[in-house]
């Protein structure tokens, strides 16, 4: 069987890990580009552990991003995500993804698109999924990115360089509207289920948030825990599919809404074996992204629940702890990994709009040359679907 090979690095970027290729590297068709991404990821795998690709099981590990320098004014960078599914021969492009956005800093100085001189790198990334800038400060020797420093990110082994990114102006990303039914919570009425109470938010990404307990759970439950009941996974989905259409947004579309579920601070167990205590955070939650529990948060999701966090009424400002008069204090969540810290900049209370929302995350490339493709698997694009807005 003949293999076509494809310059490719592949990089972790906060919670998750992706192949990243240039743009100029693939095919002028971007209608190729489907088959190329399932058959290296391998996907689509009915056992769902994608051994005959790069990708790792979970939709965390099973992504793409393409890089190009960009002829926008004021941007260095623009970029693509694509989200692969892991048991379908599907790749999303609906929704960016906040971790690897982590690594395209690192991905362009590394591979010379961008030349900044030592010291702190400030890079502007426009994702063209959503249209999104994004700021990106980092630090740079030698000419290359930094990977070693003594930032800690829940949820994964060690530590590195930080890496600040601001979300700007991040209301509204996928549907136009920070809340898009102009309302901070309203009533879904899921089939099958019955009427539930939900905040729809469109930070960064479009989420759903729900009450942990109106869905029977207490909100520090472990992901496997989660995903193993079945009835749970079906309801969750159905409430998805009926925000996304009170949000305007295509029910197939499986990458967007994302699902949180809420509760109040907690003491709660990681999957580190550590506990977590109450006091640690200011929001207990928990998310469902393509369909499955998250071993930590999508940082799109995270991102979108401390935006929540600070829209009174919200389900999410109902349940977090009261920011005590500095609403510039970053939203503590815990999640099944630990906390992830996010700022909050609102540019008005009311109605609620956002001026940034900001993380820190790390990033580091972990193997670079050529991924190889069989050709038999790239010879259609039957039952791959494109969307979002690629240009």
């Amino acid at each position: 069987m003949s293999q076509s090979a494809l310059p490719a690095v592949f990089m972790r970027g906060g919670t998750s890990k992706g192949l990243f290729f240039h743009r100029r590297d693939l095919p002028a068709a971007e209608a190729e580009w489907d088959a190329l991404f399932l058959a290296a990821l391998g996907s689509p795998d009915p056992h769902g552990r994608q051994l005959d690709g790069m990708g790792g099981g979970i939709s965390s590990l099973s992504k793409v991003v393409v890089v190009s320098p960009s002829a926008r004014p004021g941007v260095d960078v623009d970029y693509l995500f694509g989200q692969v599914a892991v048991d379908r021969a599907l790749v999303d492009y609906r929704s960016n993804c906040g971790n690897l956005t982590a690594a395209v800093g690192h991905f362009a100085v590394d591979e010379g698109l961008v030349r900044p001189a030592d010291g702190e790198a400030v890079l502007t990334l426009h994702n063209c999924n959503l249209d999104q800038r994004i700021e990106a400060r980092f630090p740079v020797a030698d000419g290359r990115a930094a990977v070693e420093g003594e930032t800690v990110l829940d949820g994964v082994a060690g530590r590195g360089a930080p890496i600040r990114l601001s979300f700007l102006e991040p209301g509204g990303a996928v549907t136009g509207r920070l809340l898009p039914t102009g309302r901070a919570r309203d009533v879904l009425d899921v089939p099958d289920s019955g009427p539930i109470e939900a905040s729809l938010v469109d930070a960064s990404t479009a989420l759903v948030v729900v009450r942990a307990g109106d869905l029977g759970l207490q909100g520090v439950e472990a992901p496997d825990a989660i995903e193993a009941d079945a009835a749970l996974g079906e309801r969750l989905e159905a409430i998805r599919r009926a925000a996304a259409a009170a949000m305007g947004i295509a029910p197939e579309s499986e990458s967007v809404p994302k699902v949180g579920f809420v509760a109040p601070p907690a003491d709660a167990g990681t999957l580190s074996g550590a506990r977590l205590a109450a006091d640690e955070v200011d929001l207990t939650a928990r998310a469902i992204s393509m369909g499955r529990p998250h071993r930590a948060l999508p940082l799109t999701a995270a991102l979108a629940l401390a935006a929540a966090a600070r829209i009174p009424g919200s389900l999410a400002a109902e349940a977090a702890r009261p920011a005590g008069g500095d609403d510039r204090a970053p939203v503590r969540l815990g999640h099944p990994s630990g906390v992830a810290e996010v700022a909050v900049e609102l540019a008005a209370a009311a109605p609620p709009s956002l001026a940034r929302l900001g993380v820190t995350r790390t990033a580091r490339r972990l193997m670079e040359g050529r991924v190889l493709v069989p050709a038999d698997r790239t010879a259609t694009t039957e039952g791959a679907r494109r969307s979002g807005k690629a240009d």
